[in-house]
């Protein structure tokens, strides 16, 4: 196609000016328009650089044939500093350093273009001053960003689509705030929307985000966002995604069809969900981290869970409120742990659990007020010291076990009622307490209160009703009993008044023990608590405690399971350091000895783990002062304007100083297409610091291998302060039977006839694609292990010691479907 005319239409009205001309390039006639005037280009293809000044009309035919292409070799294709109208074009550009099209100042409306290009964004809106109104726009961009809006620059996108992005679909940094409506964004390579950097935001209404390759809604670092009635649907990572102060509400939204956690929160963000529905995802409904983190819902439905994880998981001192919802169709419905956690579930509805309703362990808490429980295997579970809250007003219904309460844990219930439980209505057990006010238990199979020898628990103005082996039971020395009551159903009923005033009635259902029962006749828990994930627990910038001897903490790195390279790279590092520090008192010169490591290798293969026992070591010998580790990747260290990430990254770096500071995906500060990206700004002033400081901080550098080797080039500093790699290899199918045997003994659990085997099998089997986990995969497959043997000894009414401890072939969970 050759390149047309261009007809210019003045629109002033001055007799000097004429009404209209035609000029053969766009050039000339932008030269010659001002204000109001009308540009009609005709079909063909312009290869020039247009910059709009003036506040013109630029307009190909209206046939929508896309025939006018304006097609530049390189620079921006079309950059607007006024409130122009642009409609019916097709932009291409070929920089991958610049945008297809620009929008630098004014409120220009673009209607009805189409931008294909290979450039590193196709639309960018840059700087306070731009306000576009962007309608009907199509964005096709497999080099780079679909549409940017940054420093400051905001406008407003009506029914646009970004499709086949190379990187992010729509990206806001830098303060950008736009607002999307009826907008699609699908098959993008990287987040499908991403908000970063404080101040930046954005309000989507009616949007949709699909088919992409990464996480679908990603906010960071102090930024906030707004969707309603938005849909986010088939990622290949977590659907939505909030780190660093962020900021999300989600009111009407749909989040279905996620591999991974539909909503994932850390480092103090918080969301607030309304009217949102939560479905068919692969881990985590809702994954909420650290201390300050929250999560408010209201209104809103998580359900049919398509693995084996919570759909509710609050860790690590973060928080939750649920008001009015509804969690069903789930293997656990919420799992609270760790100091700090607490939940709060107001009038929802928890149903259709296979496993655990509620579990709160590691000193967590859960209040539940007017909430129903059914059909689940355990109501609520309390399982350990420090665990604690309340449940008011509950109505826990066809279940296995109505509520344990384990190990030290201390909850209060009142007004609390069981149905139909095919075991105890209340489970006290291991030292358990709780105060029970005012509960009542029907129609269980089995007891109706069970209170095990040793365990502090009050009973007041309780009631049981129709419980097949009877009302309660309890040692003689048990549980404070005040004004309790049973219709004496059960196959003993004599029960003698508890001191103080005990029991109503000559027929109360009450069952005193003065011996504890053997194990193998005590009703078994369904589950025990999963084992955390380390790899997300791990991230934290606490010191550890006073350190230990060097040959203690090696001795734990013996422990691991293989990494027999590693071990020997780490004892070679320790003995030069001991004995160049031994030579130093015997007045000798020492070695010197580059103590910063490049970690390189695969998830899960225990990078993290090596770098705290390695800070450990060195804090032992003297080098270090404390040995803490301090982990951070890029979004702690790279900021959103010049000279934050200089800032971001001397904090870390004094937060790890006496420490080890660990930088995980270390290449991702210098990203092969980086354009001004500010990673190397942090890599610049580490090797600064590092060379500054040199005997304060260790840094470890880790990620994946050839991404490492990348990495050590970008800076002429990096390499030669990293003297050292040290390669994780990915662990063989013994080594991952290992973690699992390691976690069997952990957990007091034992492999069965035939289990090692069968397990060996499975491991080699099982995919080693890019989302394996090492020993990461192990740990999940002995949590889905012990959740299957669950579902089995569940059923058993008097399981045997070995029926609730030995793990079959039979309880490995299914191989995945290859793709």
């Amino acid at each position: 196609m050759v390149q047309g005319t261009v007809q210019v239409t003045h629109g002033g009205s001055s007799r000097w000016r004429r009404r209209s001309g035609e000029y053969p390039t766009l050039t000339a006639a932008l030269a010659a328009a001002g204000d109001g005037d009308v540009l009609s280009i005709a079909p063909g293809t312009y290869r020039e650089n247009l910059v709009l000044h003036h506040a013109v009309t630029l307009r190909g035919p209206e046939d929508g044939s896309g025939s006018v292409r304006i097609a530049p070799l390189d620079g921006v294709a079309l950059t607007l500093r006024a409130s122009a109208v642009v409609q019916d074009l097709h932009l291409e550009g070929q920089d991958r350093a610049a945008p297809a099209l620009l929008v630098e100042d004014g409120s220009p409306e673009l209607c009805d273009l189409r931008v294909s290009t290979h450039s590193a964004a196709g639309i960018e809106v840059r700087g306070s001053g731009a306000r576009p109104l962007v309608r009907r726009c199509t964005v096709e961009n497999p080099a780079g960003v679909g549409i940017a809006v940054l420093d400051g620059g905001g406008g407003v996108f009506e029914e646009c689509e970004v499709v086949a992005s190379g990187q992010t679909g729509f990206s806001v940094r830098g303060g950008g705030r736009p607002r999307l409506e009826r907008c699609r964004i699908h098959h993008s390579t990287g987040a499908g929307i991403s908000v970063t950097g404080e101040g930046s935001g954005l309000e989507a209404l009616g949007c949709e985000v699909y088919e992409v390759r990464g996480a679908g809604v990603q906010i960071a670092a102090r930024a906030a966002a707004r969707l309603t009635d938005c849909a986010v649907h088939r990622t290949t990572a977590d659907g939505v995604t909030l780190d660093t102060d962020a900021v999300l509400s989600l009111a009407g939204c749909d989040i279905h069809d996620i591999p991974e956690n539909a909503v994932d929160l850390r480092s103090r963000s918080v969301l607030t969900l309304s009217r949102t529905s939560v479905r068919r995802f692969g881990r985590n409904g809702l994954s909420v981290w650290d201390p300050g983190t929250r999560v408010d819902a209201e209104s809103c439905e998580i359900h049919d869970s398509t693995g084996d994880y919570p759909a509710v998981w609050v860790s690590d001192g973060a928080t939750a409120s649920l008001d009015s919802c509804r969690v069903h169709d789930v293997p656990d419905a919420l799992f609270v742990l760790d100091r700090g956690s607490a939940v709060e579930v107001t009038d929802s509805d928890l149903s259709q659990v296979r496993n655990t309703a509620v579990s709160v362990s590691d000193g967590a808490t859960a209040r539940l007020e007017d909430c129903r429980i059914r059909e689940a295997g355990t109501g609520a579970w309390f399982r350990d010291h420090g665990s604690g809250g309340a449940l008011t007003g509950c109505t826990v219904d066809t279940v296995q076990t109505g509520v344990i309460v384990s190990k030290g844990a201390d909850p209060a219930l009142e007004r609390c009622t069981v149905t139909s439980p095919a075991e105890a209505g209340f489970y006290v057990s291991a030292g358990g307490r709780g105060t029970f006010t005012a509960c009542r238990v029907t129609d269980s199979s089995g007891f109706g209160f069970h209170v095990l020898d040793g365990c502090r628990t009050t009973l007041t103005r309780c009631h049981t009703e129709r419980c097949a082996r009877g009302g309660y039971e309890f040692p003689e020395d048990g549980p404070v009993v005040e004004e309790c009551t049973g219709d004496g159903s059960g196959p003993r009923q004599a029960a003698q008044p508890a001191p103080g005033g005990g029991f109503t009635g000559a027929q109360s259902g009450v069952r005193t023990v003065t011996a504890a029962r053997s194990p193998a006749a005590q009703p078994a828990p369904a589950a025990p608590a999963p084992v955390p994930r380390p790899a997300d627990a791990e991230r934290s910038g606490a010191p550890e405690a006073a350190a230990r001897p060097s040959g203690a903490v090696l001795g734990q790195l013996d422990g691991l399971v293989g990494l027999d390279s590693v071990k020997r790279e780490v004892r070679a590092l320790t003995d030069m350091i001991e004995v160049g520090r031994r030579r130093q008192q015997a007045g000798l010169k020492a070695a010197s000895v580059r103590r910063h490591l490049v970690f390189t290798g695969s998830p899960g293969t225990g990078k993290t783990t090596v770098a705290r026992l390695y800070g450990e070591i060195l804090a032992s010998l003297g080098v270090l002062e404390r040995g803490h580790l301090v982990e951070v990747s890029r979004v702690d260290l790279v900021g959103e304007h010049i000279g934050s990430t200089a800032i971001r990254t001397q904090e870390a770096f004094e937060r790890a100083r006496g420490g080890v500071l660990f930088i995980d995906e270390a290449y991702a500060l210098a990203p092969e297409d980086s354009g001004r990206d500010f990673g190397r700004e942090a890599i610049d002033t580490l090797v600064k610091l590092m060379e500054d400081h040199r005997d304060a901080v260790v840094v470890i550098v880790a990620g994946y291998t050839a991404e490492m080797e990348r990495f050590l080039t970008v800076n002429p500093g990096v390499a030669s302060r990293f003297s050292r790699t040290i390669a994780f290899g990915d662990y063989g199918p013994g080594e991952l039977l290992r973690i699992v045997e390691q976690q069997a003994e952990e957990h007091e659990y034992r492999l069965g006839e035939g289990t090692a085997e069968a397990l060996l099998t499975y491991f080699a089997e099982l995919p080693k694609g890019p989302a394996f986990g090492n020993g990461r995969t192990a740990r999940q497959t002995f949590e889905s292990m012990v959740e299957r043997h669950a579902g089995r000894v569940a059923q058993l009414s008097e399981p045997s010691t070995d029926e609730l401890t030995l793990l079959f072939p039979a309880d490995l969970p299914t191989l995945p479907t290859p793709c």
